[in-house]
């Protein structure tokens, strides 16, 4: 078996050995190196919980849990497909790449776990409801408009609301089953410009809202943007509903930014907020909070501190939030663990976790032109400071014009592979999209059936450049082609996520056997 020829228990170790070095013995901020953004937190007794965007990926809205607010395991996803139209399908040229859900909003009331969402397109506001967030199962509901950045709120009066949109704030009160907008319930402004309190030079006005409610004061958290200056946080207070609100600027240190507030069960606050930190995408931060005059005061003399010891350390991020994979299932087991998300809606006629067992299989069912627009291709985070990735592949089933390998997926991608040739000639091929265009860089001649391939993501002092590899035996790896320079960009709106693929350019019906995925801190030193 090709597993043998890699020491798993061993890579392992050494991964968490090195993970833990690095994050050392106290709680160090960012509280996750690597894409968890527009944060929704909430407790419920000793437990955390949280929800956070992933867009186009499936299944999606994933919700987290910690007992310490700095290690964090996923327990599940709201939803396996958000909507099935062109666009989350991958279907006619069609992609939601930087769409899809966005931010969302975590709440328990009465028993029941609710977390909300919008998404365009389709153009709709989402709403799940389950009563057993770790297992589910989620019950959905759905209504038009979408929401913008909305926030869940139910308040001690049974009345539930939204609070949303961008620069003008608004709140619109939902039906008691949250089917939709309650009849004869009109929208209310109710905060004309968010952003001003942080001056009238605004590139992004304020979004991001989250409501809570405190001793009987209501404050929303937004974010906002002054042109030439940094993300900022901008906290509004009103002692009803519907206002008046007084607003000030809570935090404008690093760009740390949108997000809320959480209580520890001793009574400590600490604000749950992230930042853009390039190539990784959005990562969380978590900022000590003390109140004075009845306001949130953030950070050690307004500005983010880089420890919290008042919070354990952290214990790395393998499996709680990236894990490898065998891929060998038992009967009763998920078929693919948590980390795993598919880029876009997958088709699920054409992967497989048993045709071969120990393998995962994934056969091409259409002719396509761009690994952006390909089906199938199975996504996990990258993470910082350094992180790589390694996967075999049995290549010996791929028809001419299949393509197969190991992705780093952002618009500006780039990938190792296998191309498949007329009568069986095989390489193994690097292509590169730092330009915005995918250029072959390199490729040698395959002769086996098998090969290794890694990819390596230097996140370090925002560095963002990633290397290539390939090896015959899992034990010497070749260089091949160019340095990737990594670049967050807005259309995707994601940090970079590895990624398994196989495609057709000319006939359908190959497949290409993957016999791991494993994951790691650190990357190979360079001579």
């Amino acid at each position: 078996m090709i597993k043998k020829i890699l020491n798993l228990p061993a890579l392992l170790a050494l991964s968490l050995s090195t993970a833990l070095s690095a994050f050392g013995q106290t709680a160090q901020n960012p509280v996750i190196h690597a894409d968890v953004p527009d944060l929704s937190m909430m407790r419920v007794g000793d437990t955390y919980y949280m929800s956070s965007t992933t867009m186009h990926m499936s299944p999606g809205l994933p919700i987290m849990k910690s007992k310490d607010l700095i290690n964090w395991q996923l327990t599940g996803y709201a939803y396996n497909t958000l909507d099935s139209i062109d666009e989350l399908n991958l279907q006619n040229g069609k992609s939601t790449y930087g769409h899809g859900s966005w931010a969302s909003s975590i709440r328990f009331h009465k028993g029941t776990y609710y977390v909300s969402t919008f998404a365009n397109p389709p153009g709709k506001t989402y709403i799940y409801t389950t009563k057993d967030i770790e297992k589910g199962p989620w019950k959905a509901t759905s209504f038009s408009p979408a929401l913008h950045d909305h926030s869940l709120f139910f308040d001690d009066d049974g009345r539930v609301y939204m609070v949303y949109g961008g620069g003008k704030i608004t709140l619109v009160e939902l039906n008691e089953d949250l089917s939709g907008l309650k009849p004869g319930s009109e929208r209310q402004v109710i905060i004309e410009n968010a952003s001003a309190p942080a001056g009238s030079n605004i590139g992004l006005p304020a979004e991001g809202s989250q409501l809570f409610k405190i001793n009987g004061k209501y404050f929303l958290f937004n974010i906002t943007w002054p042109r030439g200056g940094m993300r900022t946080v901008v906290i509004h207070r009103a002692d009803k509903i519907t206002g008046p609100y007084e607003g000030r600027v809570a935090l404008q240190d690093k760009g740390v930014a949108q997000g809320g507030l959480i209580s520890t069960p001793k009574g400590d606050w600490y604000a749950y907020l992230f930042r853009d930190f390039g190539a990784v995408g959005r990562i969380p931060y978590l900022v000590p909070v003390s109140w004075q005059d009845g306001w949130p005061v953030f950070g050690i003399k307004d500005t983010v501190p880089m420890t919290l010891p008042a919070l354990p350390p952290s214990r790395g991020y393998i499996p709680g939030i990236v894990a490898s994979d065998e891929f060998n299932r038992k009967p009763k087991e998920a078929p693919l663990p948590l980390v795993w998300q598919w880029n876009h809606n997958p088709d699920n006629q054409h992967w497989s976790l048993t045709d071969r067992p120990g393998f995962l299989r994934i056969t091409t069912g259409r002719i396509d032109t761009s690994i952006l627009l390909v089906r199938n291709t199975l996504t996990q985070r990258t993470f910082g400071p350094q992180c790589h990735g390694i996967t075999a592949i049995d290549v010996s089933h791929m028809q001419d014009g299949d393509y197969a390998g190991l992705l780093l997926l952002q618009k500006q991608f780039g990938w190792i592979g296998v191309k498949a040739g007329a009568n069986g000639v095989r390489s193994i091929v690097m292509v590169n999209a730092e330009s915005g265009t995918a250029k072959e860089v390199q490729h040698v001649a395959l002769d086996q059936s098998t090969v290794y391939l890694k990819a390596d993501c230097d996140f370090k002092d925002r560095a963002d450049k990633a290397y290539f590899y390939y090896s015959l035996d899992g034990k010497s790896w070749t260089m091949l082609g160019s340095t990737l320079k990594m670049s967050y960009t807005i259309p995707h709106f994601m940090g970079y996520r590895f990624g398994l693929f196989n495609y057709a350019t000319k006939n359908t019906g190959g497949y290409a056997d993957f016999d791991f995925f494993r994951i790691g801190s650190g990357i190979t030193e360079k001579k």
